[in-house]
């Protein structure tokens, strides 16, 4: 059992260095890229060794423990590395493209004069983005709109919305 809590503990002290120092050991114990990174592995260790000791302290059987200890590190380790794969990949924090904002909501912050440009306000992927843009007619600042078309990188076509 001392083996198994031994393992357990390498696998925690394992976790907390890569916590505390893991910038500095960046890639040090990483396999085979997020799957197979250091804290992976350190998710491994400590299920194996923690699950491996209650499992023989349970059974009395060496093989069942270390079968059971190995089941439940498999199953920690592949969560935690592909927990991390996941996290590292990020998020819906992509630039924004003026072309994906066709059909889109907006709101006008700046009047927009008839034959003239104003300025209207528009969240896309967590962003707020403020873009000049073109009405058919004139349209008051707070006025909802739909961007229906792509004037240029920095201006849109927009119409009130229904």
């Amino acid at each position: 059992m001392t083996a198994f809590l031994i393992i357990g503990a390498v696998g925690v002290v394992l976790l907390l260095v890569m916590l505390l120092v893991g910038d500095f050991l960046e890639g040090a114990l990483d396999f085979g890229g997020d799957l197979f990174s250091g804290s992976a592995l350190a998710g491994f260790l400590g299920a194996f060794g923690f699950v491996g000791a209650l499992a023989l302290d349970a059974t009395d059987s060496n093989g069942a423990a270390i079968g059971i200890g190995l089941a439940a590190g498999l199953v920690i380790g592949a969560g935690v590395g592909i927990a991390s794969a996941r996290l590292q990949r990020g998020g819906d924090e992509a630039n924004v493209r003026t072309a994906d904002l066709v059909g889109r909501q907006a709101v006008v912050v700046s009047s927009i004069p008839e034959d003239g440009y104003g300025e209207v306000s528009i969240t896309a992927s967590g962003h707020i983005t403020k873009l000049n843009a073109r009405a058919p007619g004139g349209l008051s600042a707070g006025t909802p709109v739909t961007i229906t078309a792509v004037l240029s990188a920095t201006s849109v076509a927009v119409e009130p919305r229904a």
